[in-house]
């Protein structure tokens, strides 16, 4: 039920199911809650079965609000993320959605300042840039982390990088 939900995690719900019902954008909603007013870089994650079926975001804002960065990223992660297809309507009962609030990121000087569990990182080469977030199933250590963010990012194991790091505030 979408009101059990957190207010993050139903708004980034009722987007999903408005946008692949009827292709319409939702508005944020008259009262916002703290969360959703502040400016800040969100990830929607939507998961079904226990399996990633999308997950879009945003380093920093690009929006007013963050609940306007959830609309927008919900919208994107159930239809524009490229390892997937578009989320159906016959799916929308079996997603689990969480939302990641981002906290603005820091430059660290090595990986032996990140912890796979309290942060996520950015690894970033050139123009390139991969983010990770933190507290992921199955990622337990910090150069698996790094490798997966360069990879997501296409830089190469020996290209130089530079290192930041980020903490969340996981809704589910």
């Amino acid at each position: 039920m979408v009101n059990d939900l957190h207010p993050l995690v139903s708004l980034a719900k009722r987007t999903i199911e408005r946008y692949v019902k009827s292709g319409e954008t939702i508005k944020p909603p008259q009262q916002l809650t703290d969360e959703m007013t502040e400016q800040k870089g969100v990830f929607v994650s939507i998961k079904k079965r226990s399996a990633l079926r999308g997950c879009i975001g945003t380093f920093s804002p690009t929006k007013r609000n963050v609940a306007e960065e959830i609309i927008q990223n919900a919208i994107h992660s159930s239809t524009m993320d490229p390892r997937f297809p578009p989320v159906t309507e016959d799916e929308l009962d079996e997603l689990e959605i969480s939302v990641d609030v981002l906290s603005s990121p820091e430059k660290i000087k090595d990986k032996s300042e990140l912890d796979t569990k309290r942060y996520g990182v950015i690894v970033s080469s050139g123009g390139k840039k991969g983010l990770l977030l933190p507290d992921l199933e199955g990622i337990n250590h910090v150069d698996e982390q790094i490798d997966i963010a360069r990879r997501k990012a296409g830089i190469g194991s020996q290209e130089p990088i530079d290192l930041m790091r980020f903490e969340v505030k996981r809704y589910k």
